[in-house]
């Protein structure tokens, strides 16, 4: 899954994207609701994880102002307010599932396992491509030219990070961020390790390079 997380609290955050990346998912973080808006409408995600009480904005005008842009991503909401009037207004304003602070991580994946496979399948959303390379999210398979690619679960989640901003820079922190979870950086060659060995994969084998380097600040896979 790639998932959005809207939460202002640093350990809450924490917890819940540890736990996000160990089952292997792609989570990006916000810690307030313009920044998170932003990403949910220029960026495809699985689900939306988006808590209640932010600093600069109620979380449900926030899913209100969402579901008016068209963005119909499925959103569970996270609160501490644990009113049954508190869990119907999240409802109303388009969240898709409500979650009362504090709460197992199982039951948080367990409800966005569900959600998302409430969500509709759509093209955009389950095949990422550029040039002659496809990646099918659904079945996680590769193919460059036709030819199946194999990859480790890591390297997989940095070329569908790629794919999914095309032609942009991606800089070493946000795959540590994103990839790994780590919200610092803990001074190895993790990254270009596993880049690396995706290059060897992907673009090797071939005449044509996708994945470029931008010395000293991150990758651009571009055709």
């Amino acid at each position: 899954m790639k998932v959005l997380l809207v939460e202002d609290d640093a350990d809450t955050a924490q917890f819940i994207v540890h736990g996000l990346v160990q089952y292997g998912d792609v989570v990006q973080h916000c810690d307030n609701a313009e920044r998170a808006m932003i990403a949910a409408s220029t960026q495809p995600f699985d689900v939306i994880i988006f808590d209640r009480l932010l600093p600069n904005m109620d979380g449900l005008d926030a899913v209100r102002i969402l579901r008016k842009s068209n963005v119909h991503t499925p959103i569970i909401m996270l609160t501490a307010l644990s009113e049954t009037s508190d869990r119907v207004a999240g409802l109303d304003a388009g969240a898709d599932d409500y979650l009362v602070k504090p709460f197992a991580f199982s039951e948080l994946y367990a409800r966005l396992k569900a959600l998302t496979r409430r969500q509709p399948i759509t093209e955009n959303s389950t095949e990422l491509s550029i040039a002659n390379l496809t990646l099918e999210r659904t079945t996680r398979a590769v193919k460059r030219d036709n030819v199946d690619i194999e990859l480790m679960p890591k390297e997989y989640q940095i070329l569908e990070y790629l794919l999914l901003n095309p032609k942009q820079l991606v800089t070493k922190t946000m795959l540590l961020e994103q990839i790994w979870g780590f919200s610092f950086d803990p001074k190895t060659s993790l990254v270009q390790t596993h880049v690396s060995r995706l290059r060897n994969k992907i673009d090797k084998p071939f005449p044509t390079e996708l994945i470029k380097t931008v010395r000293g600040c991150g990758y651009i896979i571009s055709d």
